[in-house]
């Protein structure tokens, strides 16, 4: 599975007690090769579930892997603050949405739809989508 990991992907595999917890250990289980993320998705990770260690895990047992680099996409990544000032986009949600534009044949693994299904790639195209069922 090619495929981009937002926060709430991480965080559900992270916490027993999410309620999306065994959706994300079942997705987990068809990861054959590191889904794609950010470090902002990563510092978010760290902060809802207190244990950088245990995100830092996922890096190293290959779950997922930082390949976005901030620096490189700073304009981009600034159209894209205002375009959606409205909705008060995160540095992680405007750094995926990014990566979709650089990744086009990966989806987005995300348990936040009230803002990925307003948010376009590309200034209009959809952004393939991975969610729990039911959302």
């Amino acid at each position: 599975m090619k495929a981009i990991a937002d926060t709430g992907l991480l965080v559900a595999f992270g916490n027993r007690n999410d309620a999306y917890h065994d959706w994300a250990i079942h997705l987990a289980r068809r990861v054959v090769e590191p889904l794609l993320t950010c470090e902002a998705v990563l510092a978010e990770a760290t902060f809802h579930l207190r244990d950088a260690a245990l995100v830092l895990q996922f890096v190293q047992k290959g779950l997922v892997q930082p390949s976005f680099t901030l620096a490189d996409h700073t304009a981009r990544i600034a159209e894209l603050a205002t375009r959606y000032e409205d909705r008060s986009p995160d540095l992680a949600d405007l750094c995926l949405i990014r990566m979709s534009e650089l990744h086009p044949k990966h989806a987005v693994i995300t348990t936040d739809l009230a803002d990925f299904r307003i948010y376009k790639r590309n200034r209009r195209e959809v952004i393939p989508l991975i969610h729990p069922p039911g959302m």
